[in-house]
């Protein structure tokens, strides 16, 4: 090849031209790929740079999938509590339900008055379950007070004698002269004061029956006739022998007789002094006493012979008891045997007749009090039962530690209704199929138990199972925190930052776990006591998922705000690896108008060199 000869100008414009199209490329790569460091020949630095910035950004970007996955992981767990706080309210509910429902079946019976301490009426099934109760008829015991010996002794010695407090007098006997006669006693006058009364007794000679002499009865029956028609009557008697004359003071009044005879007829002077009498006891003729606010008397009409019975006094005590409406009576006392003692005693005739408190002469007489005014109170005896009506037996039942909670008793217009506080049936025994209670008749009576309550408990273990389901489906990605697994997430590209997250204590989520019971049978809802221990169990339940929900919401938080985190440290590093190596393209752009321009005028130089050139050579023809 031959040398080619170019002009300076030809041959700087060419270099011209080579270097603008050199720029232009490289400025055409920039604006294409909008960097302005491609390799590491364009900055070495920067390139290097960016390049390991630009791979944490990347490593950062493939912990957010992770990221994103455990937030839909911790999301499906608070959907499964958030369903499983949703069913334990609805457990709460069955049981406030069940708690409020009282539409416990009852049945009523009439009762059978006995004193029969044996008799009872038996409770199995129901509330009872495989124990059983019972309910005595009768009392073991009541209030009685009985006498310290037996009845016996004199009409006299016992009623007459009795009364000491009482007081009255007489004169002295003085002899009647049957041989002075009658002229001796006809109007013949004497006077008597008792107890505030004084009056005159005059004879007359129509008193007397003989003109010569007059008897001692016909003096008697003339002074009696004398006294009768004054204020003496029924005061005094005139009493005496054949030649004897005495005046007795038959009244209760604690008074002295004196007698004024002046001429010392039917008197000596001796027997006329007051208080020179013999003094004697006086008496009504009765035994008093007093029987809890109730007046008793016994007196010799009581009685039939001179030697009073108990029999008798027992029916004269009852009949004034009885009148008086007294809720006590009289009896022969028993002993432990069951035998009769043949001593008088008191006793209560219902259960409702109070305390017995006995006071007066007879408390002292019969039963030993110290004095008359002293009280004798009753003391429980073994040995008497009283029937117990209606109302003691429902009393008794709703009071008792042991039925009242298995069983409620009301009076149902005189019968005895029971109510069975139960889910399951109730059997009574002592009750006959006709509905009375006779103590005897054996599986005649059944109570239904609470179907309302039964139905409660079923729907309350068909929620438990539903909380169990729902804690088993609460899974995403094949994790399931409610069942215990564990999520691991991992916040930075060395893995030196990451949480673990997982239920409380590491263990599921269930029924087991929350301490809800695993089976509720309707006989557990028989008690509002033993719904309230469930209702706090199930409260219990809720607390520990609701904190389980906190836990949870508290871990979201985290990995959420890690999330917003690293997105914005991943645009710190792919921003700050940009300002390393990409292009203003404003300026890329300027710069290639500015070539193209810089070219344009570089061909048009060139071309004007070679048209000098081509002078030359119009020269040279």
């Amino acid at each position: 090849m031959s040398n080619i000869n170019l002009t300076a100008a030809v041959r700087q414009n060419l270099l011209s031209l080579q270097s603008t199209a050199s720029m232009m490329a490289k400025t055409q790569n920039t604006l294409s790929t909008g960097n302005k460091v491609n390799s590491a020949l364009d900055n070495p630095s920067n390139f290097f740079t960016a390049s390991s910035l630009n791979s944490r950004a990347s490593d950062l970007g493939n912990l957010m999938d992770s990221m994103k996955s455990g937030i839909k992981t911790i999301e499906a767990a608070d959907n499964g509590l958030t369903s499983i706080t949703k069913t334990l309210e609805s457990m709460q509910s069955t049981l406030r339900q069940a708690r409020q429902d009282k539409s416990f079946e009852t049945a009523s019976y009439t009762l059978t008055s006995t004193t029969d301490k044996t008799a009872k009426i038996s409770f199995t099934g129901g509330a009872f379950g495989t124990g059983a109760g019972s309910i005595k008829l009768a009392t073991d015991s009541a209030t009685a007070v009985k006498a310290s010996a037996a009845f016996t002794g004199t009409q006299d010695a016992l009623v007459k004698a009795a009364v000491t407090e009482t007081k009255a007098q007489q004169t002295s006997a003085t002899a009647i002269t049957e041989t002075g006669g009658v002229t001796g006693y006809t109007n013949k006058s004497f006077d008597i004061e008792y107890g505030g009364k004084k009056v005159t007794i005059t004879t007359k000679a129509s008193d007397f029956a003989d003109a010569t002499d007059a008897t001692a009865a016909e003096v008697r029956t003339a002074i009696q006739k004398g006294i009768d028609a004054s204020d003496l009557k029924g005061k005094i008697t005139v009493g005496g022998t054949t030649t004897a004359l005495e005046l007795n003071a038959t009244s209760a009044e604690d008074a002295t007789i004196k007698v004024t005879d002046a001429g010392n007829v039917f008197f000596a002077a001796a027997d006329q002094l007051a208080g020179a009498a013999t003094n004697k006891a006086g008496s009504d003729g009765k035994l008093d006493f007093n029987v809890s606010g109730v007046a008793v008397s016994l007196s010799a009409t009581d009685f039939a012979g001179a030697t009073p019975k108990l029999d008798e006094a027992i029916s004269a005590i009852n009949v004034q008891l009885g009148n008086a409406g007294s809720k006590f009576k009289a009896v022969d006392a028993l002993d432990a045997s069951g035998a009769k003692t043949g001593k008088l005693q008191i006793q209560a005739d219902s259960t409702s007749a109070g305390d017995l408190k006995i006071t007066g002469e007879g408390a002292k007489t019969l039963f030993g009090a110290a004095s008359n005014t002293a009280i004798v109170s009753g003391t429980d005896d073994i040995n008497v039962h009283l029937a117990k009506t209606v109302d003691d037996l429902v009393n008794e039942i709703n009071n008792s530690s042991t039925l009242s909670t298995k069983v409620k008793a009301s009076n149902d217009s005189g019968k005895l209704r029971f109510q069975n506080l139960s889910t399951q049936d109730l059997k009574m025994d002592g009750i006959s199929s006709s509905g009375v209670i006779d103590a005897s008749s054996s599986g005649q009576a059944t109570i239904k138990g609470n179907t309302v309550r039964t139905d409660l408990a079923k729907q309350f273990n068909e929620l438990r199972d539903q909380l169990d389901k729902l804690a088993d489906d609460a899974s995403f990605n094949g994790i399931n925190l409610l069942r215990g697994d564990k999520l691991t997430i991992t916040f930075n590209e060395t893995a030196t930052s990451s949480i673990a997250i997982l239920a409380k204590d590491g263990k599921s989520v269930d029924s087991t776990s929350l301490g809800v019971p695993t089976t509720v049978e309707a006989k557990d809802l028989d008690s509002d006591d033993t719904i309230d221990g469930v209702l706090n169990k199930v409260k219990g339940a809720l607390n520990s998922v609701r904190s389980q929900s906190s836990a949870f919401g508290s871990n979201l938080s985290v990995v959420e705000n890690r999330q917003n985190f690293t997105t914005s440290m991943m645009n710190t590093l792919q921003t700050g690896a940009g300002n390393l190596t990409l292009a203003d393209m404003n300026e890329e752009a300027a710069n290639m108008v500015s070539l193209q321009t810089r070219q344009s005028l570089a061909t048009s130089s060139l071309s004007m060199a070679n048209q000098a050139n081509q002078n030359v050579l119009q020269l040279l023809r």
